[in-house]
């Protein structure tokens, strides 16, 4: 068994490693992949010559450099059960709440709560796609990534026109209630997502990916409803249209990225 490591300068989310798996995954030759996304690292186990496999993933241009390939042992791989059970139950809590934000958001006219809730979806797509992938065939995977990718897209683009609508046009200053109420059960839901997590202690990497995507959900949580109380505080619908435009960007980034996964 031979151990080659790269630093891949470019892998720095949970994305590019779905990319870098599912442009690998036909190789036989590989038997495990070990992913360090904070050291932008990846070890793959493998026999037989590193060149054809590095070639692939320079097809990425994820600006890849192989550092050394050496004799290795396999590492003990963690039990998937617990991890996939945990995966699951946080994938119901974020399309949960992307439902709940989703509709409170357009009784309480706030972009802030539906860009949050599509946040949320994007992380529930993401989480999907891991557990969807497993076993599965390469070309159903493609199919599944891009129907996701354009749909969040849409959505996303969608967020953005209405943005600009309201900013142009004199809508009605959102009910901050519902922003601080519904973000605050949010920021809950997301809490405790990071606390299964957690509990888990694994260390392989789409469980911290998903740590990652949990804390970012909590930011975002927060500045939703920070926006409500300068709703409140100003009487004006403008916090609420900045919040809801930077989170579109961030669900638009996502869908860029989920698309890639699918070529």
């Amino acid at each position: 068994m031979k151990k080659s490591t790269f630093i891949i300068s470019q892998m720095d989310c949970p994305s590019e490693e779905q990319m870098i798996r599912m442009k690998l995954e036909s190789y036989d030759q590989i038997k495990y992949l070990d992913f360090d996304i904070p050291n932008r690292k990846l070890e793959i186990y493998h026999s037989g010559a590193i060149d054809e496999i590095h070639s692939s993933i320079s097809e990425l241009k994820f600006s890849e450099k192989l550092l050394r390939t050496e004799e290795a042992e396999m590492p003990v791989v963690e039990d998937q059960s617990k991890q996939k059970s945990i995966l699951w139950w946080v994938l119901g809590i974020n399309f949960g709440f992307f439902l709940i934000e989703m509709i409170t958001g357009w009784i309480s006219s706030s972009m802030g709560l539906i860009a949050d809730s599509l946040d949320m979806l994007a992380d529930s797509i993401v989480y999907a796609l891991s557990l969807f992938a497993v076993g599965g065939a390469i070309s159903r995977k493609k199919k599944v990534a891009k129907f996701s990718g354009y749909f969040q897209m849409a959505l996303a683009s969608l967020g953005f026109i209405e943005v600009f609508r309201r900013f142009l046009t004199s809508s009605q200053t959102p009910l901050f209630q519902w922003m601080i109420i519904v973000s605050v059960f949010a920021l809950a839901g997301n809490l405790i997502s990071l606390w299964l997590i957690n509990k888990a202690k694994s260390k392989e990497v789409h469980m911290q990916a998903s740590a990652i995507f949990t804390s970012n959900d909590i930011i975002v949580n927060g500045g939703v409803i920070l926006a409500g109380a300068l709703v409140y505080f100003f009487d004006s619908k403008w916090p609420d249209l900045l919040i809801g435009a930077i989170v579109f960007t961030f669900v638009m980034r996502g869908a860029i990225k989920i698309l890639k996964l699918s070529k």
